[in-house]
């Protein structure tokens, strides 16, 4: 790419991670694809990275997005990290995926543009390096609706087939993701450093960690106990965010948490219909180590892993770095609490705090999970006091419980008013369906429609609008013999 085509672009790299220790990466280029296709590109994320979305259009735009061509600046190259996959601990690193470097933008914000299935690294192990179109437009939806419900997240800004064929169960078109976050740092990545470079090393990824994120570090007593704790704030902000609307992960290894607090790896997710602390969508989570209940335990869990990747630099002395260590983990739940009861009283329209409000919310759930009522549609139900159409609203417990809550609401200062519009702004009209998702899917992957996800896309766009065009996006799939499953590798 010339000089001339980078700045109509606005491609403006720079790659900070390459300046870590080599031990950290691998420098690659992408494998190139036969003929590469746009089938959708991101405007509005385009242009808050500063780039021309008309360009991006352009055989030279689509050219980059597919890894076919390298934009000026940019160093691709493959992450080394590690995991513990379902609890078991694995060297791991990006099998699939190549970093092509950190976008600035005109606000001078630093975001990773990240190629997935872009071909084999030296992490592939006995991998293709490659990606399905339709697991590839799935994370387009899922990632773009979890930024639409105020959720911290990685983003897709395109998809391009690559004009070849993939082997899984069967032939798929293949396609690249093209990925933006503000980093790709995970705790597998400080677990990858623990593990196999020096202490020295460690601490570069460290300090490289708190420079990119936490720059509060630099007056911090302990930078390194300091980097830890704001992790642990934004994991427990972030997965409080997830229980309040359904959202279950799926494969909460700790190669999928990230330093930054944003989601990432929507491979086994999906948004949960019908209340049930123990819903499970992965197809190989036999024992549930990932169901929507276990999410907060499992946050705090790979954060542990974190805390003892970290020990080396937190205190010379092991039993004091130990007990800064643990001091900071047992936090995590004091923290996940806090944000999940703030959101929880949000939802039912509760502006102050009394003591009783925990056994309120968690009455509810119980009610709900009895009834097998959907966890969306309940919310969205109270927020407008519309109590017609679900099995859980005829019941007793039901009737006692909606008694003790106009109590609560009468207690506060703030008006009906001021609790109705808190609860259209906590409670979401809409998530992204699976049997939606599959619908929109089945009909771009199979027949080459992407009208429907397109229709999908925007009213996902805006959750919280409560419009009449939702209305038909809110209603439950037919009953199935069949739980919902998803996959691996997804």
């Amino acid at each position: 790419m010339t000089k001339k085509e980078r700045i109509e672009t606005g491609w403006n790299f720079d790659n900070s991670y390459a300046r870590l220790p080599k031990s950290f990466f691998s420098g690659l280029s992408p494998t190139p694809v036969r003929s590469p296709k746009l089938i959708i590109l991101n405007h509005s994320l385009a242009t808050s990275l500063g780039l021309n979305a008309e360009d991006l259009e352009s055989d030279e735009g689509v050219a980059v997005l597919a890894g076919n061509q390298i934009p000026e600046g940019a160093f691709p190259l493959a992450q080394a990290y590690a995991g513990h996959q379902f609890g078991h601990f694995n060297r791991l690193g990006d099998g699939r995926a190549l970093l092509l470097g950190e976008q600035i933008t005109p606000l001078d914000e630093r975001f990773d543009i990240h190629l997935k299935g872009s071909g084999r690294t030296p992490y592939s192990r006995r991998g293709d390096g490659r990606a399905a179109l339709g697991p590839m437009l799935r994370e387009y939806i899922i990632s773009e609706a979890m930024h639409a419900l105020g959720i911290a997240t990685t983003r897709s800004l395109a998809v391009v087939t690559t004009g070849e064929s993939i082997i899984r169960e069967t032939e798929l078109p293949g396609a690249i993701l093209v990925r933006v976050a503000a980093s790709h740092l995970r705790v597998g990545t400080f677990q990858y450093a623990a593990q196999w470079v020096t202490i020295e090393e460690l601490q570069m990824l460290a300090d490289y960690t708190l420079d990119r994120h936490y720059p509060g570090g630099d007056v911090a007593e302990n930078r390194y106990l300091f980097l830890l704790e704001e992790v642990i704030k934004r994991q427990a902000s972030l997965i409080a965010k997830w229980q309040l609307v359904g959202f279950i992960h799926g494969v909460m290894n700790t190669d999928n948490m990230t330093i930054s607090g944003e989601t990432i790896d929507y491979g086994p997710c999906a948004f949960m219909d019908t209340y049930d602390p123990e819903t499970v969508f992965s197809s190989i989570d036999i024992q549930g180590r990932y169901a929507y209940g276990n999410q907060p335990y499992i946050g705090g869990w790979n954060l542990a892993r974190l805390a003892e990747s970290l020990l080396p630099l937190l205190h010379s002395d092991y039993a004091k770095s130990m007990e800064m260590a643990q001091n900071a983990i047992l936090n995590f739940n004091k923290l996940y609490q806090s944000n999940w009861l703030a959101g929880m009283r949000a939802k039912l329209g509760i502006f102050n705090e009394e003591v009783q409000d925990q056994a309120l919310i968690e009455d509810l759930l119980a009610i709900m999970q009895k009834y097998r009522a959907d966890y969306t549609n309940t919310f969205r139900a109270l927020t407008f006091d519309k109590l017609g159409d679900m099995a859980l609203f005829e019941t007793t417990e039901f009737a006692e419980w909606h008694v003790r809550w106009q109590e609560r609401l009468g207690r506060q200062e703030e008006s009906k008013a001021s609790s109705h519009l808190l609860m259209r702004k906590s409670n979401p009209a809409i998530i992204p369906r699976n049997h939606r998702v599959e619908e929109a899917l089945e009909a771009a992957a199979e027949h080459g429609d992407y009208s429907v996800m397109d229709r999908l896309l925007n009213v996902l766009s805006n959750p919280y609008a409560h419009s009449t065009e939702q209305e038909e996006y809110a209603a439950l799939p037919e009953p199935s013999a069949c739980p919902y499953q998803t996959y691996c590798g997804t």
